[in-house]
């Protein structure tokens, strides 16, 4: 075992329960906040694409079914996502 997770895991015996408990409802609301704020950006990104696109990706995607235009969005999409998380991770 490396001596953080050593440390991590004396830590967590010697508080006391109560401040366990507290501290795991403190990260399990960061994590929805966070989850909520990045999905946040990823369809403001979303709608940007489709706002800004110089054609409309609805009648390319599911009329005319262009694959090229699925990988050019799923490409972007994938891109931010990254960004977010090392944005979140910090």
């Amino acid at each position: 075992m490396t001596t953080v997770t050593t440390l991590a895991q004396a830590a967590i015996e010697i508080a006391p329960a109560p401040a366990r408990s507290g501290l795991m409802v403190d990260h399990i609301i960061g994590a929805v906040v966070y989850a909520a704020l990045g999905i946040l950006v990823l369809l403001i990104t979303l709608y940007g694409m489709a706002r800004f696109a110089p054609f409309p990706l609805h009648k390319e995607l599911e009329e005319d079914q262009n694959v090229a235009v699925a990988i050019v969005i799923a490409s972007v999409l994938l891109g931010i996502s990254i960004i977010i998380a090392a944005a979140i991770m910090g």
